[in-house]
Parts: structure tokens; C-alpha cells; sequence
């Protein structure tokens, strides 16, 4: 069982600028539509669990569905689903202990986890094994963070560093138990 965080920031360590837009992810130019391993890495993971937030955001793209994999959306509010996301999207709510033991139990071992409130609630919770930081190298001076506060530090080992683009910086982390 895996939890698996995989996001870029901004250098200052935001995911989504003031007005929550993420329109800075697509300033660096990328001619050959590289995925910066986003396609191997989800050939790593059986679900993702992301916040409603997230949901919205990704709906607002106005694109096809980009997920191959089961998507559980953690929401104490939403009731359904769009009708043509049945069968890739699912609600899910609860304590994030119980879902991960409900998902683990359907099969999904490996979880993308997404989504700035779902991030660090499965972080105060030591709920997360990998993360994997893409740095924008762009100041928002204010957004959506990252990262937020915990009842104690975390500790992660630093396992590889690869540059992108050649603008951007990708880091992975995981957590040392």
C-alpha cells in the first residue's frame, strides 16, 4: 500500500494561484508535449483520491476526462457525479484511515493522492509514503499551499532530482518511518 503525492508548486509553494487558477503551470514551453513522466507514473498507481475542489478544477479544464484510472472523490456534499464521468468517478467520505482501508480492500493498493485540503489532511494524518514535487519557477506571492501545518514534523528521505524542460525541477521524496 502506497500513498502517492504527484503535483507541481510554485517556488514559493503554492498549487493554485489567489484566484485558485492554475494557468502558470502552462507558461513553460513544451514543444514536443513532453508529460514529464506523468504517464509513467500513473502506470504505477490503481486509483486516485482527490478532494471535490480538485474535481471542479479539472472539470473546468473543458477537456475529455483525463484519467484512465478510478477516481474517488472525497466530498461530505456532493451526492453525484456529472452523468458522463458514471463509472470513473466515485464519492467517497469518511475517515481518510477508513477510506484507505475500504479502498485497500477493493483492490487499489496504489493511490495518487490530489488536491491541496486532501494533501495535507492525509499529511497531518501521516497518511502519505511518496511525494513527488514538480518547482515551477514562478513567485505567485499567495494561492493555495502546498503544504500546511502538521502536529509534528515528517521526515523524508530525498531520492531523485531530475530537471525538466530545462526550467523545471523535479524532486522525489519519501517518507522516512
Amino acid at each position: 500500500m502506497t500513498n502517492i503525492v504527484y503535483i507541481a508548486t510554485s517556488l514559493d509553494g503554492f498549487i493554485a494561484d489567489k484566484d485558485n487558477k492554475v494557468d502558470w503551470l502552462h507558461e513553460i514551453p513544451n514543444p514536443d508535449g513532453d508529460d514529464l513522466g506523468f504517464t509513467d507514473f500513473i502506470g504505477r498507481i490503481d486509483a486516485l483520491v482527490m478532494g471535490r475542489n480538485t474535481l471542479e478544477i479539472v472539470l473546468s479544464f473543458g477537456i475529455d476526462w483525463p484519467y484512465t484510472k478510478p477516481v474517488f472523490v472525497l466530498s461530505n456534499t456532493l451526492t453525484q457525479v456529472p452523468d458522463e464521468l458514471e463509472g470513473k468517478v466515485f464519492l467517497i467520505k469518511g475517515e481518510l484511515t477508513e477510506v484507505i482501508a475500504t479502498l485497500n480492500s477493493q483492490g487499489y493498493q496504489n493511490l495518487y493522492i490530489d488536491g491541496g485540503k486532501t494533501i495535507q489532511n492525509f499529511l497531518k494524518q501521516d497518511l502519505i509514503d511518496e511525494l513527488i514535487i514538480t518547482t515551477i519557477p514562478v513567485l505567485l506571492g499567495g494561492g493555495i499551499p502546498l503544504f500546511g501545518e502538521l502536529g509534528s514534523p515528517l521526515q523524508f528521505k530525498h531520492v531523485k532530482a531530475e530537471r525538466l524542460l530545462d526550467h523545471l525541477v523535479q524532486n522525489t521524496f519519501v517518507r522516512q518511518r
